[in-house]
């Protein structure tokens, strides 16, 4: 897989506004926001896809969602409502292949399957 630019924002090559960090993860505000809040939230492993993910990423991959939760009260989006989307290649939209989330939300979110 090469190094992914998500590879070098958790080691410090890239610069990113950062929200949260922890031994396992890293959240940042992502630079093409397609929401009002639209945060990243990475596992530090590298896992290209979620087809890749294994019996042993489950706890990492809820660690994730949990970051997630914790951010969207944190902004205040919580009671309001988030969504939390996760895309598997290229069909789905993924661009950036290091397994990660999407947390949106600040306003109304309408659901676009064009």
């Amino acid at each position: 897989m090469g190094t992914s630019i998500f590879t070098k924002i958790i080691n410090r090559e890239i610069p990113a506004n950062i929200e949260y960090e922890d031994e396992l993860a890293i959240a940042f505000q992502d630079i093409q926001p397609q929401a009002p809040i639209h945060i990243l939230i990475v596992p530090k492993k590298e896992i290209e896809t979620l087809n890749q993910a294994s019996i042993e990423d489950i706890q990492l991959l809820g660690h994730c969602l949990l970051i997630a939760k914790k951010l969207a009260a944190e902004k205040k989006i919580d009671k309001s409502g988030y969504r939390i989307v996760m895309n598997c290649n290229r069909d789905a939209g993924q661009t950036v292949f290091h397994i990660h989330f999407h947390l949106l939300g600040g306003k109304e979110l309408h659901l676009n399957l064009g």
